[in-house]
């Protein structure tokens, strides 16, 4: 498996598809704005509470949800430490299909069920692909190769 995503990688960076940067982006950008608006939405948040059985659990995962949408959103779309910021993404989204939303249809009028899976969809499918070529994560990579091949080349001498 992990060889197959270094595969992945490789084939991206000797690619560079921008669009796939720009899809990380706007995905970032977009759980960014959702933690925003789960915390503006007091009332929704006040609810979820009041109908827990366990208050202080309710409260926990909302701020666990809040913090990771904030904190993953703005992760993912600089692309720094894609895939653990996706990691934390996932469970939640998971969630949000599974528990939440399985009541209201895909093509509802409020369509959270269908956001929902297309978001779950694209976490999943960047947690395979990883950061991108124009991403933080690999200015990175290619700063260590260079130190690791100068390293190698003063050694050498």
């Amino acid at each position: 498996m992990m060889n197959w995503v270094q595969q992945v990688d490789r084939w991206q960076n000797e690619h560079r598809p921008v669009a796939y940067d720009y899809g990380r982006i706007i995905l970032g950008l977009f759980i960014f704005y959702k933690g925003l608006t789960f915390i503006a939405d007091t009332d929704a948040l006040a609810q979820i509470i009041e109908n827990s059985q366990f208050h202080w659990v309710a409260l926990g995962l909302a701020h666990y949800v809040a913090f990771a949408h904030l904190v993953g959103g703005l992760l993912i779309a600089i692309g720094l430490i894609t895939r653990v910021a996706i990691a934390f993404q996932i469970p939640i989204l998971i969630g949000a299909v599974f528990f939440f939303n399985p009541d209201q249809g895909f093509f509802s009028v409020n369509a959270q069920f269908g956001i929902s899976l297309i978001t779950l969809i694209a976490l999943i499918f960047y947690f395979v692909g990883g950061s991108g070529y124009y991403s933080v994560d690999h200015r990175f990579e290619v700063n260590e190769r260079r130190l690791q091949e100068k390293k190698r080349m003063q050694n050498n001498l």
